[in-house]
């Protein structure tokens, strides 16, 4: 994924994100009472990641009753009773609750509605307790990361929903343009093709990172919060973690940006090129990439600049700091 920046010079103080815009993590786990255990199981294993989880136990109205109060119903059922029971609720795809529905022996979790709403995540998250999440969205299908995705990842959220049809097909054919990503005040005339992100927060830094193969979960979790020392920012302030294309399936990256709540967002080889950085790095002589700290740190952040320059922490793991 690449991103461009169009940006005044609003400096780089930090400041801790707000949560305008945010979506609340509510979730209903809804069980018959025989399956009460299983729920309680559910909570007990994804419980953390949420605001709040309740268990509902079911009736024939349970959805009907509770029906906007939660961002995702998670269904300890059958997916034919889901499904005709919240069938005739459905009205805005953008609206309406994500619904995932699995099986008491947590075998498969199946995102029903709302795949690019919660029911994606809430499968993923499922699966950390076994189940195989059957995600059916094309791009999650194809192993792409969609413009919803991209989105989290960038901590904004999709004001247009509509044009999300147009840029998932462009996700799908690989030719969707890059991010760009502009601050104002000034006005944008956008096409019904172009989706239009919001940033949740008003400021934040830009962790860049690299790393040899295998490098660990808390080897990444050191260095970055190591990177930020000397400045006035903290880990707080990190709007999201930046890497190149031939990195973002680093285990160790993503357990690290996972446990600390941030996307990452992979910047392909041409869009490192165009932002690299002053240090020299080995990597360009050895196989023709750009050093992808400094270069995915100053793509991802919002002047396009350097807060702190390349460090490298415990032989492993490479990173500056970019706002």
């Amino acid at each position: 994924m690449s991103t461009d920046n169009d940006s005044d010079d609003s400096g780089g103080h930090c400041s801790t994100p707000d949560s305008d815009g945010e979506v609340a993590e509510d979730i209903a786990v809804v069980a018959f009472e025989r399956k009460l255990d299983t729920a309680e199981d559910i909570v007990d294993g994804i419980g953390d990641r949420y605001e709040s989880i309740e268990i509902l136990e079911y009736h024939g109205d349970v959805f009907a009753e509770h029906w906007g109060e939660y961002d995702c119903f998670v269904g300890l059922m059958a997916s034919g009773i889901a499904m005709r029971k919240t069938a005739g609720l459905l009205d805005d795809k953008w609206d309406d609750p994500a619904v995932v529905v699995v099986d008491e022996a947590l075998t498969w979790a199946i995102p029903l509605t709302g795949g690019h709403h919660g029911a994606n995540q809430v499968a993923d998250d499922l699966a950390s307790m076994g189940a195989v999440p059957a995600m059916t969205t094309a791009s999650e299908a194809a192993g792409k990361q969609g413009v919803e995705e991209r989105a989290k990842a960038l901590d904004a959220h999709v004001v247009n929903g509509d044009s999300t049809v147009a840029t998932n097909l462009a996700v799908l054919d690989e030719n969707l343009g890059p991010v760009a990503r502009l601050d104002g005040p000034q006005a944008v005339l956008v096409g019904d093709d172009v989706t239009v992100l919001k940033r949740n927060g008003d400021d934040g830094v830009v962790l860049g990172t690299g790393s040899v193969s295998g490098a660990k979960k808390q080897q990444f979790l050191d260095a970055w919060e190591a990177s930020l020392d000397g400045t006035d920012c903290d880990l707080d302030d990190v709007e999201f973690v930046a890497t190149g294309t031939r990195k973002e399936d680093e285990d160790g990256l993503l357990a690290a940006a996972e446990e600390l709540g941030l996307g990452v967002v992979s910047f392909e080889k041409e869009t490192l090129e165009d932002h690299e950085g002053p240090t020299p790095s080995r990597s360009k002589e050895l196989i023709g990439w750009p050093g992808i700290a400094e270069a995915s740190a100053i793509a991802g952040g919002r002047d396009n600049e350097l807060l702190v320059e390349k460090e490298r922490y415990d032989e492993a793991v490479t990173v500056a700091v970019g706002q």
